[in-house]
């Protein structure tokens, strides 16, 4: 498959998110400054303001004597990686991989996805139009290189595409600045009369490399295609995504089911030839307002049941709130496992972990009540409290060793230790009682100490010596001192969990 690539440059970029905010400036002539070495530079101007003949880079001062009615306003730090990891994050229902180019631009890779928009134009403008009705300036190229897409974007018009194979003739009529190149080069080119790509296409590299340096061929090769460009993703690429573009705007509930049941049976299907099952994916919907609204489920176990998965998704629907419309929906596997077939039987006598309604159910109880509600935890290598267990990836996880009966061990376990204060009657004994959030427990049986010694090879530290203890209420703790007794130190008492 030929690769593409597409590149969008934000001519105006942060003057345009400053016209959405205050739509009474699209008329006027205005720039955003930053100081710079006592002097207020402009870092981006309007386009009235560019026409009169104020640029980036130019004084203050300098642009109101050209203009001198400016506006000028301060420019918000960071506010231009913002809008473009935004503006990425938007562009990801035409593909799904998208990287930033600083300052102003984005780069596609649109391989294998124009055709769902009909071809490459229609695809282009329909693009354009949604950034256009966001209220953004844009020129668009497509190309088979990065290097070419964005000289065409740049300097080739507002939409222009390179058929494949054809970049090197497209760039032979452009200006040598339109390989990326630093302004110093540029400038050498042009007061050598090098004012087009075409006068140092063909040139002997030798000469082009001992009078500009590496850069200027490292740009021609990669805008030609003999030297590869890696685009760096806002996002990592999911492998299992399926898009529905739609007609006309939803903004209904049944709607948004119907769209969701297709994409399911779509994506269950891909997965099904691959032996695959969904185990996290995310229903996103691209509102014709630009935001995107998005809801996302787990499962204990991979499926790739449509109906099971549906269910899952329409206890969080309520959550997608449609506005003004959404234009195209999106359903992404974000992780997914392999599933083998299971055998059929006449009748199921499985139990346990391995019985489907159990997954279903704790399925269910997430989707409710929220992800971290309900865990299962198997046994960890590690005989330090803390590091002892861990949280199972599925209930089809099985534990690498068997949990430890030789001792007694709390249900629950405090992820931190909480401090109490005890009163013993000498060192080595097991306290009288012990004071946890201001209520007195009186020690009735006791049993210890257990000395668990630290992981030295992990971290440092003193030791500890465990008690299992029960008051008069018949409630047991698990409570330790830290370190060796000492009659001018202790490193004091903690609690650290709960028996049933």
């Amino acid at each position: 498959m030929q690769v593409r690539y597409a590149v969008i440059w934000f001519r105006h970029l942060v003057t345009d998110w400053f016209i959405r905010r205050r739509p009474a400036l699209r008329p006027e002539a205005f720039v955003l400054t930053t100081a710079s070495h006592g002097r207020q530079v402009v870092t981006a101007a309007s386009e009235q303001a560019e026409g009169q003949g104020v640029s980036v880079g130019m004084v203050l001062a300098d642009a109101r004597a050209i203009v001198p009615l400016l506006q000028r306003f301060d420019d918000p730090a960071g506010v231009r990686e913002r809008l473009l990891q935004g503006l990425g994050a938007w562009c990801m229902q035409y593909t799904p991989v998208v990287g930033v180019g600083l300052p102003d631009g984005l780069c596609l890779d649109i391989t294998g996805c124009a055709h769902l928009w009909g071809g490459e134009r229609a695809y282009l403008d329909h693009m354009m139009g949604r950034l256009q009705q966001l209220g953004y300036d844009v020129a668009v190229g497509v190309a088979d290189t990065i290097g070419t897409a964005w000289a065409v974007a740049h300097y080739g018009g507002t939409g222009q595409i390179v058929a494949p194979g054809e970049q090197r003739a497209v760039l032979s009529g452009l200006p040598a600045a339109a390989l990326r190149l630093e302004a110093g080069i540029a400038e050498r080119l042009l007061k050598l009369g090098l004012m087009r790509i075409g006068h140092i296409i063909d040139m002997q590299r030798s000469a082009l490399r001992r009078r500009f340096g590496e850069e200027l061929l490292v740009r021609l090769d990669q805008a030609v295609g003999l030297e590869r460009e890696v685009i760096v993703p806002i996002e990592p690429a999911v492998p299992f995504v399926e898009r529905l573009p739609c007609l006309e705007p939803i903004v209904t509930r049944t709607g948004i089911e119907i769209a969701l049941e297709r994409l399911l049976e779509l994506l269950c299907e891909r997965l099904r030839r691959e032996g695959k099952g969904i185990r996290a994916a995310v229903f996103k919907g691209y509102r014709v307002d630009g935001k995107i609204v998005a809801v996302d489920i787990g499962t204990s176990r991979p499926s790739r049941q449509v109906k099971h998965l549906y269910k899952l998704f329409a206890l969080k629907l309520s959550l997608i709130a449609p506005a003004l419309g959404i234009e195209l929906f999106l359903l992404e596997a974000t992780h997914v496992a392999a599933l083998s077939p299971e055998q059929e039987v006449l009748w199921s006598t499985r139990q346990g972990l391995a019985d489907e309604r159990l997954a279903r159910l704790l399925e269910r109880l997430a989707g409710k009540m929220g992800p971290g509600v309900v865990h299962r935890y198997l046994p960890a290598e590690h005989h330090w409290p803390e590091r002892s267990v861990r949280v199972a990836e599925g209930l089809e996880e099985q534990p690498a060793i068997a949990w430890r009966t030789d001792r007694p061990r709390p249900v629950r376990l405090l992820a931190t230790p909480e401090p109490i204060v005890v009163a013993a009657p000498i060192p080595d004994y097991p306290p009288m009682h012990f004071r946890y959030k201001e209520r007195v427990h009186v020690v009735k049986k006791a049993d210890g100490p257990e000395r668990i010694e630290r992981e030295w090879w992990l971290d440092g530290g003193q030791h500890r010596d465990y008690y299992t203890v029960e008051d008069e209420e018949g409630q047991r703790y698990w409570i330790f001192r830290l370190g060796h007794y000492d009659a001018e130190r202790t490193y004091g008492w903690f609690i650290h969990g709960f028996f049933a």
